[in-house]
């Protein structure tokens, strides 16, 4: 297979980038007027990660900034699992084949890691998110300036592409109306997507300027070495919620592996929220009012801001503002503890937590030799970041 050499520093491992990757990407790249607006889609483990950071790449070049809208609540790309989110990205992705955390503009807490547990909810999210984009940095207006410039978007979709998932992708490809779409394909063609403009009906085939590229999975080069691999979708999990509560720490406090990392966050004082000050939503499931506060315990949970409503929000969740671990109750003080990267002067607006299924990873939950074990209904040590 001949292809391309990306990688980013010395320490990044090299990928080998198909030629039709690209030749695909280039030509995406090569569109400016007006900027593409790129979804890629296909099934589990066909690269599509891969492919959009290598897109993202591309375009930067030309454009200097680059939306990434993830509706892959399993998996982000910047984001911790269970959320979608929309990231302006202005600087390349320095290793094709590791996801890293970025602060997104916009994000919704999902709080699970499929879109079963709420379709109608999680198009919600995706369509606020989509319009956001589009308003801010897509069109220019008076409102927003005649001197800003726009820039592309890149959405990146969940590997569940039959069933239901199947018919929320239809529904997220019509509202979209991406200009380019790119699908990847694996070897069980029963496992992938029709070809074509699927999700169009017959007489509308040839009402939008559409540009479809169909891409093979890259699994193997010439000499039959590995080129993306499969990825253990817990363990992936695991590592993005690790990396996203290391921001918890400084970066030279030099936390190497997540066993450091999870004896750092076991002996961090949390922050103090009094029962009084904050409302919990349930998102998936219903919970007797007299256990609300029991239930959090040992979670993680979206922060948010009641008042932070995203327009033409059907669902009535607002938006996230980071997430949290829940790591100890007292119920005789209502309070609760919780751990957040969030920064004060933002987490000192926060007035609900957003339960959903989100499981804190067993690595941070089994620390020993720690004074302040997770699950603690009467936490005692003193706390010094003060309160929420």
């Amino acid at each position: 297979m001949v292809g391309a050499r990306a990688s980013g520093d010395a320490a990044a491992q090299e990928v080998i980038i198909p030629r039709d990757w690209s030749e695909t990407a280039e030509e995406i790249a090569c569109t400016s007027s007006p900027p593409p607006v790129v979804l890629i889609c296909g099934p589990k483990n066909s690269g599509k990660s891969t492919f959009s950071r290598y897109l993202l790449n591309a375009l930067l070049p030309s454009h200097g900034k680059v939306g990434y809208l993830d509706t892959d609540v399993g998996q982000p790309e910047f984001s911790p699992p269970g959320c979608i989110s929309l990231t302006v990205v202005d600087e390349k992705i320095q290793d094709l084949m590791k996801p890293c955390i970025r602060g997104a503009e916009r994000s919704f807490f999902f709080g699970d890691i499929s879109s079963k547990s709420d379709p109608k909810a999680y198009l919600d999210y995706t369509f606020n998110l989509y319009d956001y984009f589009i308003r801010e940095h897509y069109q220019i207006s008076e409102l927003n300036g005649s001197g800003n410039s726009v820039f592309p978007l890149i959405i990146n979709t969940p590997g569940w592409v039959k069933g239901t998932g199947y018919d929320l992708l239809v529904e997220m490809l019509r509202y979209i109306c991406p200009t380019q779409v790119v699908q990847l394909k694996i070897s069980a063609e029963r496992k992938n997507l029709p070809g074509g403009a699927f999700w169009l009906d017959n007489d509308r085939q040839g009402s939008q300027e559409l540009h479809i590229f169909l891409l093979n999975s890259a699994r193997r080069n010439s000499e039959n070495q590995s080129i993306l691999f499969l990825k253990d979708a817990r363990s992936t999990r695991d590592q993005r919620l690790f990396d996203y509560f290391k921001q918890c720490f400084p970066s030279n406090l030099n936390i190497v592996t997540n066993k450091e990392l999870a004896h750092a966050l076991a002996a961090l004082p949390p922050y103090v929220v009094p029962y009084s000050k904050i409302k919990v939503i349930h998102l998936h499931c219903q919970v007797p009012s007299t256990e609300i506060f029991h239930s959090l315990n040992a979670t993680i949970v979206g922060l948010a801001v009641s008042s932070d409503l995203p327009a033409k929000s059907q669902s009535g969740i607002p938006w996230c503002v980071g997430l949290g671990i829940v790591r100890g109750v007292d119920v005789i003080k209502g309070l609760l503890y919780v751990i957040t990267p969030v920064p004060l002067c933002i987490l000192q607006e926060v007035d609900l937590l957003l339960q959903g299924y989100i499981e804190i990873p067993t690595g941070v939950l089994q620390v020993r030799g720690c004074l302040s074990p997770y699950m603690s209904t009467n936490v005692l040590h003193k706390i010094s970041n003060g309160d929420l």
